[in-house]
């Protein structure tokens, strides 16, 4: 577990120092971003129908405020922001994710944003803008109702036209991530890739990674360090340094809903293990993305699951 924290650590420091955005957009709208700005209104007082940050605003019009600051939009109250997204179970929330309670009484009546460990941050009566748990025994626990992934926030797709530059994970930042993390040294005299020099950054991680099996050469022998990982190519990686495996608990091997991959491809076992150990449950379309190249915002979700 102590390895896996480290990894995750030194993934998460990839993500925020490749990804800072010179301007705020929609692409922009990540796990980290959120969280932040979330927390900068902690305190911020309450007010019934408030939607002011220095007069006071209401649940819904915080969720909606952090939302439109990170680069996306939510309707305004909190029954409209009940009836959009996709439901998500308690079991699998992620960051981001905005959770609804009942504290009237008469239906969903309030809402917040999970932060991860059972936390979310929101509006609240007494408190104004705070953190609170959701297995709080003594209040919101018993008034849970339910969570909702809105359609601007999550894996998706990649769109045919996309509105703005997309950052991917490199082979050789991810390389020197992994290898720093678990303490790995290069400690054999490896032949070198053919495109791999003593000069090329990463150099001894990237030998380093090689020699313990976490990433190979393509079909020509070469490592390609600056080309982004496929999500095959990354279910390989997460899944031989976290030493997954594609079965549940009562070790029954599951049967994958990915329409895109088949009995049989190369990295079935690996998305399978990412799935059965709910890192992942693919894009909304039903498929994994077996060939599209890893978004860092992605990367950042699906360490935060191995958390």
């Amino acid at each position: 577990m102590k390895l896996k924290r480290l990894l995750a650590l030194g993934i998460a420091s990839l993500v925020i120092s490749t990804s800072v955005p010179s301007m705020a957009s929609a692409a922009t709208l990540s796990a980290t971003n959120l969280v932040n700005t979330a927390k900068n209104y902690i305190g911020t007082p309450y007010r019934y129908g408030g939607t002011s940050l220095k007069t006071g605003i209401d649940c819904s019009a915080y969720t909606q405020l952090v939302y439109k600051k990170s680069g996306s939009s939510l309707p305004r109250t909190t029954g409209q922001q009940y009836q959009q997204g996709k439901s998500v179970s308690k079991s699998k929330l992620t960051t981001g994710d905005l959770v609804f309670f009942n504290t009237g009484g008469k239906g969903v009546s309030h809402v917040g944003i999970y932060i991860g460990s059972s936390k979310f941050i929101h509006a609240s009566t007494s408190k104004g803008v705070t953190i609170s748990s959701l297995n709080d025994p003594y209040y919101w626990k018993s008034r849970y109702v339910g969570a909702k992934r809105p359609a601007s926030f999550g894996e998706t797709a990649v769109a045919s036209k996309p509105v703005a530059k997309v950052t991917y994970a490199s082979r050789a930042e991810i390389a020197n991530v992994v290898v720093k993390s678990l303490g790995l040294h290069r400690t054999h005299k490896l032949a070198d890739f053919p495109d791999i020099t003593p000069k090329t950054p990463y150099y001894n991680e990237i030998m380093a990674a090689a020699e313990a099996g976490i990433f190979n050469g393509n079909s020509s022998g070469k490592f390609d360090p600056n080309s982004a990982l496929t999500r095959s190519q990354m279910a390989l990686v997460l899944t031989d340094a976290f030493d997954l495996t594609a079965t549940t608990a009562s070790s029954t091997k599951i049967d994958l809903p990915f329409k895109d991959v088949p009995k049989g491809y190369y990295a079935e076992e690996a998305i399978a293990a990412l799935y059965a150990n709910k890192v992942t449950s693919g894009y909304t379309n039903g498929n994994f993305g077996v060939d599209d190249k890893v978004k860092i915002q992605d990367m950042q979700r699906f360490m935060d699951n191995l958390k």
